[in-house]
């Protein structure tokens, strides 16, 4: 049973760990990255669809992104999503295909996009906690089937898996950090 809980609250903790890569992902540096619009939605026969969805993304240049849309209808819409999404990007459309040159990021749109990456860290530090503390819970539920002593190391186990998933968003910020900081 304990083994059975700590590999859920691994499992839980991965798919946070997971969701900060991709949030770190969509924050540009100055390089082109298809995972930059990666967060975009777009408003294309009446739903919310991700670019992903709607078009081939490249990356011809360092510094360019290269949208090859599949149907013409839907160009206007990307091209209002990625204006409404405030990257900073202004998308140029030829044809089928969107163009959008990355610009250079000054020192303080870096530093701007290092708080950002701290915050998104810090959000994923409380989803650890969260889940740590749902995973108490739900062991302190079957507290008759165990004695205080195994909830004790149980919650010793939940707290050392914490630590070690808390040590790696911090890992991936100060990651993200460094990559953002370099010119």
């Amino acid at each position: 049973m304990i083994n059975q809980l700590s590999d859920k609250l691994r499992k839980k903790m991965e798919e946070t760990l997971h969701s900060l890569k991709r949030d770190m992902d969509s924050i540009s540096t100055g390089r082109a990255n298809p995972n930059l619009l990666d967060t975009i939605r777009v408003e294309v026969y009446g739903s919310m669809m991700p670019i992903t969805q709607l078009a081939n993304i490249s990356v011809p240049e360092a510094n360019i992104l290269s949208i090859q849309v599949w149907d013409k209808e839907s160009i206007k819409a990307i091209e209002k999503a990625i204006l409404n999404a405030n990257l900073g990007f202004n998308p140029m459309s030829e044809g089928n295909t969107i163009r959008i040159s990355i610009p250079k990021l000054s020192e303080e749109r870096r530093k701007e996009l290092v708080k950002l990456a701290k915050k998104y860290g810090e959000d994923k530090k409380v989803a650890l906690r969260n889940i740590r503390r749902d995973a108490l819970d739900d062991f302190k539920k079957n507290e008759k089937e165990f004695g205080k002593d195994q909830i004790h190391s149980f919650g010793d186990i939940v707290q050392k898996i914490t630590d070690e998933f808390v040590s790696k968003v911090d890992e991936v910020v100060l990651g993200k950090e460094k990559d953002l900081m370099k010119v």
